[in-house]
């Protein structure tokens, strides 16, 4: 009697990459099929990084089924299209608890899984590590072969070129796979297709080039020439050479990134013929096998919650707009009125809102790709030509430009404005992604003007106070996501340098607050009120110049004063404390709180779920204002003792 009972499903057979490698080849094309459904299932439940990951599915079971992981150490840049890899290497059972508070991260992360080597969520960092366990190896350490698995988005920054560059000066053994999902062309398939592989699968690498060259030849025009150009990415050369050859790569491609008959016998021709570094070019589909991902115009690079079966995304629900938003109509406003205003982002348009600028005044906005020190140095130069550079990248991002904001616009004392997304904690991208540190980083340069948004409405203020700012760099920074719902002015004032407000005057206890969590502060003053203890709450606005004159009275006239901040120890809490001590106000029995993040890296969860776990809920600050005005007195950062 023949056996009806259906099949297994291939994942379900598969706990780890070591059981993946028993399948024959010929399962392998099953596998990724099953591999994306799960994958879209999931996203579907959990929102995330949905395009990239469709993408790289078959090149994440072939690599898996060719190299020995995690002996062989396999490195993921930015790590966003990882979910396929998390699914193989035995964390199938908590990919729904993706990005979410004490689930999975949305990137690689070393602490997860031995199949995570290298931890990453920023760009162009993987060729770097890749062969520092090159180096490992070579020295002994109990590592294997290290493969850098890259995007064509993110090979194109400058640390990626400097990895190369070191790479083949170094000669060491090493496969860099450029994931390729923007050239426009169809890699070759049938007859072709089967030829390209067996070359690749049986003869010296040495021989590779020239026989890509001869493929190309023998293919039709339109995709001969598409193959030369995908040979020839960003590399400017008009012979048969390629950069990556100027660099001292052995160079294979391009091939089918989603095709297991080039990629299986291209990875292992590599793997057992490589003496020195390879670069494997893969042409692979952004969304790939899933229609609304491959239609949209961002391929689903990043989705909310999701029906799988129409694509349709959950909705927010309606109320204020996002500070990003408010930003972007400013910004735009302000070019309307000034010619001289300019905009730069390094590869986030519409994530930093200037987008909304450039359908206006497309000349005025430059996106200089994943290329932040370039970014800050360019909007030096446009400032010091007499132009207006805002330059809107988010905090996170704008650490890895630091030495260029030192060296080229605080230094010249050059008047680039400085808009900073996504400032404090950010959610479900978790530690990598907050913004934590701009407000310390910032406010130690000489000359620099700081400025952080209560509300949206401020924020408004801020664009128009940037925008007449002349006389040095200035800086603003603001949250992820929705404001508060303030009603927007028409248009923004110019607010008076270094001057903060009183939002609300009380008698017993100040709290000082900087930046976003001005709301919470004026919860806290209420809920206090109810138990007969009268609070200040006053809006800083500024880190630097820092309003002194507000702060000696707020220390004068209160038996307690808090600063508040969504920033890491050392930012806004630290300038007040100098402030007050050069004011001499410490010997007044003024009892000194700072509320502000813990000195630790939190991880993924909600906004709300992280500023609980930091401590800085208003039940949190209200309960340190009691502790203060109850005599425990003296100077404590909360931070610090949590």
């Amino acid at each position: 009697m023949d056996d009806d009972r259906p099949a297994t499903p291939l994942l379900d057979r598969v706990a780890g990459p070591s059981d993946l490698r028993q399948l024959p080849d010929n399962k392998l094309a099953a596998l990724a099929g099953e591999l994306r459904a799960e994958v879209i299932s999931a996203v579907s439940e959990t929102g995330g990084h949905l395009g990239s990951s469709l993408g790289v599915v078959e090149l994440s079971v072939a690599i898996h089924a060719v190299f020995n992981t995690p002996l062989d150490k396999l490195v993921w840049d930015v790590g966003h299209q990882c979910y396929p890899h998390k699914i193989l290497t035995g964390r199938r059972d908590r990919i729904r608890t993706l990005r979410q508070k004490d689930g999975l991260s949305g990137f690689t992360k070393r602490s997860e899984s031995a199949h995570d080597p290298f931890g990453a969520a920023h760009s162009s960092t993987s060729i770097s590590a890749a062969l520092g366990f090159a180096v490992g190896r070579d020295m002994g350490q109990p590592t294997g072969d290290s493969i850098a698995v890259i995007g064509d988005g993110a090979i194109s920054a400058g640390m990626a070129y400097e990895a190369m560059n070191n790479a083949g000066h170094e000669g060491r053994r090493l496969f860099v796979i450029l994931n390729d999902n923007e050239m426009s062309i169809a890699p070759p398939v049938g007859a072709m297709s089967s030829y390209l592989s067996r070359m690749y699968a049986s003869e010296p690498l040495a021989r590779v080039r020239s026989m890509a060259e001869g493929v190309e030849s023998a293919m039709p025009a339109p995709m001969r020439e598409g193959a030369k150009r995908a040979r020839q990415m960003v590399t400017g050369l008009t012979g048969s050479g390629t950069l990556f050859e100027e660099l001292g790569f052995d160079y294979i491609g391009p091939i089918d990134g989603h095709d297991m008959d080039q990629l299986l016998p291209v990875l292992r021709a590599a793997r057992a013929r490589a003496t020195g570094p390879v670069l494997i070019h893969c042409c692979t589909v952004k969304g790939k096998g899933y229609a609304p991902a491959e239609d949209a115009a961002d391929c689903g690079h990043g989705v909310a919650k999701f029906d799988p079966a129409t694509g349709a995304q959950a909705k927010k629900a309606g109320g204020a707009p996002s500070y990003t938003s408010v930003f972007g109509t400013a910004l735009t406003e302000a070019a309307a009125r000034d010619d001289r205003v300019v905009a730069v982002t390094a590869a986030m348009p519409d994530g930093t809102g200037v987008a909304k600028m450039a359908e206006r005044f497309p000349a005025r906005v430059f996106d200089v790709g994943i290329a932040e020190q370039h970014g800050v140095t360019f909007a030096a130069g446009m400032a010091a030509s007499g132009l207006k550079p805002f330059c809107a990248i988010y905090s996170t991002f704008l650490q890895r430009a630091y030495d260029q904001v030192v060296h080229d616009v605080a230094l010249q004392g050059l008047p680039v404005r400085f808009a900073i997304d996504r400032a404090g904690l950010v959610g479900a991208d978790g530690a990598t992604h907050a913004g934590a540190f701009d407000v310390g980083y910032l406010s130690s340069l000489p000359g620099f003007t700081v400025m952080a948004a209560a509300d949206e409405a401020e924020l408004v203020h801020m664009v128009a106070t940037a925008a007449a700012h002349d006389s040095g760099p200035i800086a603003f920074r603001y949250p992820r996501g929705a404001g508060t719902g303030v009603t927007l002015p028409d248009r923004g004032q110019v607010l008076e340098i270094g001057k903060g407000r009183i939002v609300r005057q009380g008698a017993d206890a100040a709290i000082l607050s900087y930046g976003a969590h001005l709301d919470a502060c004026l919860s806290v003053a209420e809920a206090l009120a109810q138990e007969g203890i009268s609070v200040t709450v006053a809006d800083a606005r500024f880190a630097k110049p820092l309003d002194g004159d507000l702060v000696e009275t707020l220390a004068r006239d209160h038996r307690a004063l808090l600063t508040v901040e969504q920033g890491a120890e050392g930012g806004f809490g630290s300038v007040v404390m100098h402030e007050l001590a050069r004011r001499g106000c410490f010997d007044r029995g003024l009892a000194i709180r700072n509320v502000c993040l813990p000195d630790r890296f939190i991880d993924q969860a909600s906004p709300a779920e992280m500023y609980e776990e930091a401590g800085m809920t208003a039940a949190d600050i209200a309960a340190t204002a009691r502790a203060a005005l109850a005599g425990t007195g003296g100077v404590v950062s909360l931070s610090s003792v949590r």
